[in-house]
């Protein structure tokens, strides 16, 4: 994406903001990952290092020095038209400065012997301790260049200092520009669902379901899922990432899609749970429905200024009630809570934040406490109940039953958004749309 759909300028700027005086940042790029012997994976660029540029290219690194003249610095590959006739276009540092921005843009090949020059005489480096490419023993060695010319009046950098809690502050509040991607990314997804819901039927492999997914994505405008998708049909949807997508989908069975495109580098993330032959059995549709009211209660707590817990305590309350209204659990609610009883069927979190990355980045704690919810945070909500086929001591009609319902929720002002509220999650909603 171009500097003139997104102010990268502003991100800069507003991370510079944030870090202590005579400082310099310094984030690398994602690198390319072999598939095996001559074929590599899709190039997907780090979550952060896209952030501050919209640069998507490898073997490039980003230098920000608030107080030079060069404040935005990109080292990136040359410009080798041989090479591009095989692999592709580059931008080259040219293109670094024209459409990306740079105030200067060198070749990556000059990085070790330009970087000293660029660090000396900083007290502070702020880089992420996640980074890929190995940027720690790089930053070490830099370091020890100049430490080894100290005697001849060079200042060595005295702190590193992790730049993951401050640039995570940033992504976790959304702008207007970021949640008009994700909007897309879950429409799109909320489209697939939908499809999915239409073309399913007893006797298709569970891949055979995720094509048309990856189908409907592409149609929309994505180019890639945001994660592998989760096809499980009947006692496969008990299994929380399950990832083979081999088996038959059975006559009379559940099948569980956790299923979310990429839109321009924001993830979108949205489970729904059908039954293959169009129609809920009796079973399938009461647990359903236990899973979909602690769906509904869960989302009434998703409010600015209430605690992130909050949300998922109520989702436990719900299906604790739930289960014991079924004869799955037996006791008090809060007896039952207290000792964790509903984890046999329900043994995750109601959710988790959203954006670049599909768990994206950002603590769920402050100093200790919760976080309260803000205007801005994009997080799912996904309650589910799994019921294993071997579980000891359950009636029978209720095994290999596996349920989860997962939106994509934005916190506003007055409450909150769903963002992929076009997939339909009540019962009646679904064997309606899969009966058409």
């Amino acid at each position: 994406m171009s500097e003139e759909k997104v102010n990268y300028l502003k991100r800069r700027e507003d991370l510079c903001k944030r870090i202590e005086e005579d400082s310099v940042i310094i984030v690398a790029s994602s690198s390319v990952k072999k598939r095996n012997s001559d074929s590599n994976y899709p190039f997907r660029q780090d979550s952060n290092f896209f952030y501050l540029s919209g640069y998507d290219e490898p073997e490039s690194l980003i230098v920000l020095r608030p107080e030079e003249k060069e404040k935005y610095i990109l080292f990136c590959r040359d410009r080798e038209p041989a090479l591009e006739q095989w692999e592709g276009f580059r931008s080259g540092q040219e293109g670094a400065i024209e459409k990306f921005k740079a105030d200067g843009a060198y070749s990556i090949t000059k990085l070790d012997e330009l970087m000293p020059s660029l660090i000396e005489g900083k007290k502070n480096i702020y880089y992420s301790m996640s980074s890929p490419n190995g940027l720690n023993n790089k930053i070490k060695k830099w370091v020890n260049e100049i430490r080894r010319n100290i005697r001849g009046g060079s200042e060595c950098p005295l702190n590193l200092i992790s730049l993951d809690s401050i640039i995570d502050e940033m992504r976790l509040i959304k702008s207007t520009e970021e949640l008009d991607l994700m909007r897309r990314a879950c429409e799109i997804t909320s489209v697939a669902h939908k499809n999915a819901m239409q073309k399913v039927s007893p006797g298709m492999f569970e891949y055979q379901l995720e094509a048309e997914y990856l189908y409907s994505f592409m149609q929309g405008g994505s180019r890639s899922p945001a994660y592998n998708s989760i096809v499980g049909g009947g006692n496969n949807a008990c299994i929380l990432h399950y990832s083979e997508n081999s088996s038959i989908l059975q006559d009379g069975s559940l099948v569980l899609v956790d299923a979310g495109c990429e839109y321009e580098h924001y993830a979108s993330d949205v489970t729904r749970t059908f039954p293959v032959n169009g129609k809920f059995s009796v079973e399938q549709k009461e647990i359903y429905k236990i899973v979909l009211e602690a769906h509904t209660e869960a989302l009434k707590e998703v409010k600015p200024g209430n605690p992130y817990i909050n949300v998922h305590n109520r989702s436990i309350e719900v299906i604790t009630e739930g289960l014991i209204s079924l004869g799955l659990l037996e006791g008090k609610v809060v007896d039952l809570i207290n000792k964790g009883a509903f984890s046999k069927y329900y043994m995750h979190r109601v959710g988790h934040w959203l954006g670049m990355d599909v768990h994206d980045v950002g603590n769920y704690k402050v100093d200790g406490e919760w976080r309260r919810l803000e205007e801005g945070m994009v997080l799912t909500i996904e309650p589910g109940i799994y019921i294993l086929d071997n579980m000891e001591q359950v009636d029978k009609k209720w095994l290999g039953i596996g349920v989860r319902i997962e939106d994509d929720v934005l916190v506003t002002s007055e409450g909150n958004e769903i963002l992929t509220s076009m997939a339909p999650r009540e019962p009646e909603d679904i064997e309606s749309l899969m009966s058409s």
